[in-house]
C-alpha cells in the first residue's frame, strides 16, 4: 500500500545549490521533498570560498565561453558551456533580485575578482571568501518545501524505463518515498579519496547507485585537485585555501622562496588548476622540498575582511596571516566527470530521472573545470531540468515497491573504506600511471567480493568506473595527467 502523503511532484537528492534552487524553481505550489543525508550545510556548496563565475555583461559572455572551452581542453560540449555562460547572468540577477547580497565597493558596485585561466575579473564573491556559506544559507532561508535530514538514499525505483521514487533510510528504518520526477543533486566524490576539501557527506554512493540502476557515468577520470590545500588539520575534509587568493596575488614557493610555477608555465599562480597541482607535485617530488602559499604582500586589515574564513580558520591552527606561510599541497577537490545527463539534466533511458551539479556530467567542465563556474552550473541547470520537468506531460503510475533493503554496512567496512582511499589517492590521483591502476582495479575487484555492505559497494562501483575510465584514456589530457 502507498500512503498518499508520500507521493511528490518531485523528490530532490541533495541540499547544496543545485539541490535548493532547483526547489525555488519549481514554487511553492507543487509538493516537493528535499532529501538530505546530514545537515543541511554539510555540501560542498557551503564550503566553497572563491565565489561564482559570471559574465560581467553581454559583451563578456563569449570570452567567458572561450575562457571555459580552453580550461576543458577539447572536452567540454560547447553548446552547454554556451547555455551556462549565457543564462548565467539572468540566474545571478534573479537571485539578487530575490534578496541575495553579493559583496560590494562603497558606490554599491558589484565586486569581481580573478582566478586562474579566466581572461578577466569575474567571479563574485560573497562574504569574503564565505560565498558559498552565503548562498546556501540564503537559499536554506527561501526554501518553502519539507526537507528530510539526516536520511540516505538506498534504491531508486526504475522499472520499464521510468522512475518511481526512491528508497531511504530514515530514523533506523527504511522507508518508499514516490514522484512524478526524482532530480539527484549528491554532490562529487570527495570521500574515496584520502586527502580532500569536501564534505563528509560526499561519498560516491549515488553514482554507484546509478550504475547499477544501467545508467552510464562519463567522462569519470576528470577529477580535479584543488592546488593550495592545508591537509595537516586533523579532520577528514582538508583547509581549503581559495584560488581568489593568488587572483588577488598570493605567490606558491617552495622552502628557498623560489616561485617555480613559471618553470611549468608562463601563467604562474594563473595556470589552469591542473597545471598548478602536477607542479606542486612534481617539484617537491624532484626537489624534496616542502611548498607553502606566500600571502605576505597583503595588509593584514584588508587579508581579514576579504578573507576571513581563511583568517581565522588559520588562526585557530597557529598561523598568523598574512606574515606566516602556509604549507599546501593539492587534494581531491572536484569531479568533472558524472551521470551522464543531456543540456537538460535528463538522463537518458530513464524517464523522470533528472541529475544537476556536479553529480551529473553534462560535460559543461570538460577535462578542467574553469574556476568558480561549478556553482554557476548550479543555477543554471537545476532551473532548466526544473523547466523541462514542467513543460513535460509526466507519466506516473502509483506502483508500490518493496520496503525490504539490504544491509547497509558490515563489521569490515570501515577497515575497506580506509584502504579505498588511500589507493584511490596512490593510483588514480595527481599523476596516474598505468600499472599502479591496473593493480588499484584488481584490488577493487577483490573488495568487491567480499561480505561487504551494501553502501561501501556502490562506493566501488563508482571508484572501479573512475579507475577503469582512467586506463581506457591513454594519453594525459586536462586534470588527467597519465605517465
Amino acid at each position: 500500500m502507498i500512503h498518499t502523503e508520500k507521493i511528490y511532484d518531485a523528490i530532490i537528492i541533495g541540499t547544496g545549490i543545485a539541490g535548493l534552487n532547483a526547489a525555488a524553481s519549481f514554487g511553492k505550489d507543487k509538493n516537493i521533498l528535499l532529501i538530505c543525508k546530514q545537515n543541511s550545510w554539510d555540501c560542498n556548496t557551503f564550503y566553497a570560498q572563491g565565489g561564482v563565475a559570471v559574465p560581467v555583461d553581454e559583451e563578456d559572455i563569449p570570452a567567458h565561453v572561450a575562457d571555459t572551452l580552453e580550461a576543458g581542453a577539447g572536452l567540454c560540449d560547447e553548446k552547454a558551456v554556451e547555455i551556462m555562460c549565457r543564462d548565467g547572468r539572468a540566474a545571478i540577477d534573479d537571485l539578487i533580485a530575490r534578496g541575495m547580497a553579493f559583496d560590494r565597493d562603497e558606490k554599491g558596485n558589484l565586486l569581481y575578482t580573478k582566478e586562474a585561466a579566466h581572461s578577466r575579473n569575474r567571479i563574485l564573491h560573497a562574504g569574503g571568501d564565505a560565498t558559498g556559506r552565503y548562498i546556501h544559507h540564503f537559499l536554506m532561508r527561501e526554501n518553502p518545501h519539507k526537507l528530510l535530514y539526516n536520511s540516505t538514499v538506498t534504491d531508486l525505483f526504475i522499472e520499464n524505463g521510468y522512475c518511481h521514487g526512491v528508497r531511504v533510510f530514515h530514523k533506523d528504518q527504511f522507508r518508499n518515498y514516490y514522484a512524478r520526477s526524482v532530480i539527484i543533486a549528491s554532490g562529487g566524490v570527495g570521500s574515496i579519496y584520502e586527502y580532500h576539501t569536501n564534505a563528509s557527506s560526499i561519498s560516491a554512493d549515488m553514482q554507484g547507485l546509478c550504475i547499477e540502476k544501467g545508467c552510464d557515468l562519463r567522462d569519470m577520470e576528470m577529477m580535479q585537485f584543488h592546488p593550495t590545500v592545508f591537509i595537516h588539520n586533523r579532520g577528514a575534509r582538508k583547509q581549503l585555501l581559495t584560488e581568489a587568493l593568488r587572483g588577488e596575488g598570493a605567490h606558491i614557493v617552495d622552502e628557498n622562496g623560489k616561485r617555480f610555477l613559471f618553470e611549468y608555465d608562463p601563467r604562474g599562480e594563473l595556470s589552469p588548476r591542473s597545471m598548478v597541482s602536477h607542479a606542486i607535485n612534481d617539484w617537491k617530488q624532484k626537489t624534496g622540498l616542502e611548498v607553502y602559499l606566500n600571502c605576505s604582500m597583503f595588509d593584514e586589515e584588508f587579508f581579514r575582511n576579504r578573507f576571513p574564513t581563511i583568517y581565522f580558520n588559520l588562526r585557530d591552527l597557529g598561523f598568523n596571516l598574512p606574515q606566516d606561510e602556509v604549507p599546501i599541497s593539492p587534494a581531491f577537490h572536484y569531479a568533472m566527470g558524472g551521470i551522464e545527463t543531456d543540456i537538460n539534466g535528463k538522463v537518458p533511458g530513464v524517464e523522470n530521472l533528472y541529475a544537476v551539479g556536479e553529480v551529473a556530467s553534462t560535460r559543461v567542465h570538460g577535462a578542467n573545470r574553469l574556476a568558480s563556474n561549478s556553482l554557476l552550473e548550479g543555477l543554471v541547470f537545476s532551473r532548466r531540468a526544473v523547466n523541462d520537468i514542467l513543460k513535460r506531460d509526466v507519466y506516473f503510475q502509483v506502483k508500490a515497491f518493496s520496503e525490504e533493503e539490504e544491509p547497509l554496512k558490515k563489521e569490515i567496512d570501515k577497515e575497506l573504506k580506509n584502504r579505498l582511499r588511500i589507493l584511490m589517492w596512490e593510483a588514480a590521483g595527481i599523476t596516474r600511471e598505468r600499472s599502479k591502476l591496473e593493480s588499484a582495479l584488481e584490488e577493487i575487484e577483490k573488495m568487491l567480493k567480499k561480505d561487504i555492505g551494501k553502501l561501501l559497494r556502490l562506493r566501488l562501483n563508482t571508484s572501479r568506473n573512475i579507475v577503469k575510465s582512467a586506463i581506457y584514456r591513454e594519453k594525459p589530457l586536462g586534470a588527467h595527467y597519465i605517465i
